[in-house]
Formats: C-alpha cells, structure tokens, sequence
C-alpha cells in the first residue's frame, strides 16, 4: 500500500530512519558497531554513539581507514556500520572497499547518507552521482536505493540481517514518506506500486515518488504507466524486469544518479539479453553537478516527474514489435 498526497505529502528524512534503525538493532544484536567519519550529526549517527558509546569508532576523516577497520571489526564477528556521505563512502576509499570487504566477502554495511543531486547546495564535489555503478560493479556486493523514510527504516535491518557486503544510499533533505510501515522488504524483490499496459516506470530512490507523480500526470492524458520501485539496484529483480518489458512493451528507468553504470544499465543488460524492447532513462547526463536546492536540481538536469511525463509523451509511438 501507498499514501498518494501530492499536495501535501508527509516529509521525513530517510537519514534519520537510519538512525533510527541502527538504534532499535543495537539494542537486539550487541555485535552491531558503528563506525563514523566525522560527520556524524550529518549523517545521525550520533543518537547510536550515545547509545552505545563502547560501540562507536570515530575514524575522523580518514575514509580509507574506516573501511580497513571495519573489515577488521568484521573478522572478529561484529557486524560493521561504516557511514558517511556518499560520495566519501564509495569514492575516496574505493581500494580499501574492493580488496578489504567485497573480495574477502566481509559482512560489512557501508550506509551512504547525502547521496545523489539531494546534497544540493554543496555543490558537485558532494554530490555522489556514480556511488551505484562503483559499488554495483563489485562481485559480492549488494546495493540497496530505498525509496522513503519507512523502506530506509526497512531496509537497513535488511542489511544489517543479511550476511555479506551491503551499500545502502539515502538522503540528507526531507522527502516524501509514502510507502506502509506494513510493507514487505525483502533484497532483491522490486515493488508493483501501480499497474499499467502502456508503459513501465522502473525508478529507485529519489525517483520512485517523481514516476508516482509522473504516472498521475499521464493518466489525464490516457497513458496508463505502470510504476515499479527498483529499490534493489544488485541483484537486480530481473523475473519483474521481463514481466514489464512483456506486459507494456516500454521501460523507462529513473533514477538520481548518472546515465552509465546505474539503474538504466542494469535494466538494459537485462533486457537486451532476455527480451529486448525499447528502454529510455531518466538520469544525470554524464555530467557534473552543481550548487542549488534539490528541487532547481532535479529539474535543471531533467530527472523530476516533468521530464518523466515528457520523456513518455516523446517516445510512446516508438515501442519496438
């Protein structure tokens, strides 16, 4: 089930159901520790460290050493949540993440908060606009992109419960938290959140609530868009991706984060390998971003439910037999 209020959407933030989740799995599971890399109000951290102050590492900004020492933690039993903001999460300690955790299969839970264009007014260097395709292209590692407040809360204990490397990525500003606290999560299962015949909208994140909105808009104009939250970017639902493909005949993935590498990538390769039909994206062009609220953003670089409803009305007639 999903609470529809676009006029008035109920905004949480998916960085404080992080919190929120580590806090209440603290309290069940003591090999559960934290570690933060000085941004630990930022990314809500904080709540856990005064919890649980034994079980809190401050590594400072020193991202690379977070994710040795939390393979280290790893090896002794505990299960490591290493957070900071995306970007210094995937990109900074790259190295340390390939042959520490995904190579030696270490049950390690990289939480990556201020992902994607939602960082903002920080401006490009911030903004972790390639974090999926890095972390989706290392064997033994999942990637989780939950959608709002409720499945970021889902998701993390998902993570924390699955043994073996798991990247979640969230968001530092208020967004629409509109999926049941009753909802089934489950790794590697996409949700139907509404159904249609004339097209798929495939989105993770951010997005899931741009292609709702999206999906209304078409509707006036007779468009049935079947939405589909993506909330697992690997391993991919690829049994959903060809069930759409089959049933509308059109994809089109969404996502905040670059063309390459990212949701529209993996859709296509399981597309063009099972049943090819035509897919478009909504994503960053290969670009760089820039200083700005998330909203001037998100329509400056053409990844809001505007640029869904255009990018549909384009290319709806062009469906491949």
């Amino acid at each position: 089930m999903i609470y529809l209020n676009f006029e008035n959407p109920e905004l949480k933030e998916t960085r404080q159901a992080f919190s929120d989740a580590i806090v209440e799995m603290g309290k069940i599971n003591k090999k559960i520790v934290v570690l933060g890399g000085d941004v630990t109000g930022s990314v809500k951290t904080d709540k856990f460290r005064d919890t649980f102050p034994e079980r809190f590492f401050s590594v400072g900004i020193a991202e690379q050493d977070m994710m040795g020492t939390a393979a280290g933690l790893a090896i002794t039993g505990k299960i490591p949540i290493a957070s900071t903001y995306g970007e210094f999460a995937t990109g900074r300690p790259y190295d340390q993440i390939r042959q520490s955790i995904a190579y030696s299969e270490m049950n390690v839970k990289i939480c990556a908060s201020h992902c994607g264009i939602s960082v903002g007014p920080d401006g490009a260097t911030h903004q972790s606009l390639e974090d999926v395709g890095l972390m989706r292209g290392l064997p033994n590692m999942t990637v989780i992109t939950p959608c709002d407040y409720n499945q970021t809360y889902k998701a993390i204990i998902a993570a924390i419960e699955y043994v073996g490397p798991v990247y979640v990525r969230f968001y530092r500003d208020k967004t629409p938290n509109f999926t049941s606290v009753d909802a089934d999560f489950k790794i590697g299962k996409a949700d139907l959140l509404i159904d249609g015949n004339d097209v798929t909208l495939i989105a993770s994140g951010l997005l899931v609530w741009e292609a709702l909105k999206a999906s209304a808009e078409l509707k006036k104009s007779g468009i049935n868009a079947r939405v589909v939250n993506m909330h697992t970017i690997k391993p991919l639902d690829k049994e959903m991706v060809i069930k759409c493909a089959k049933e509308t005949g059109y994809i089109v993935t969404c996502e905040d984060h670059q063309k390459h590498n990212g949701l529209f990538s993996a859709v296509s390769e399981c597309i063009v390998q099972n049943y090819p039909i035509r897919v478009d994206y909504i994503a960053v062009e290969d670009t760089f971003g820039e200083s700005g609220t998330m909203q001037e953003l998100m329509a400056k670089y053409k990844i809001d439910s505007n640029a869904i409803v255009e990018k549909v009305k384009q290319n709806i007639n062009k469906k491949w037999n």
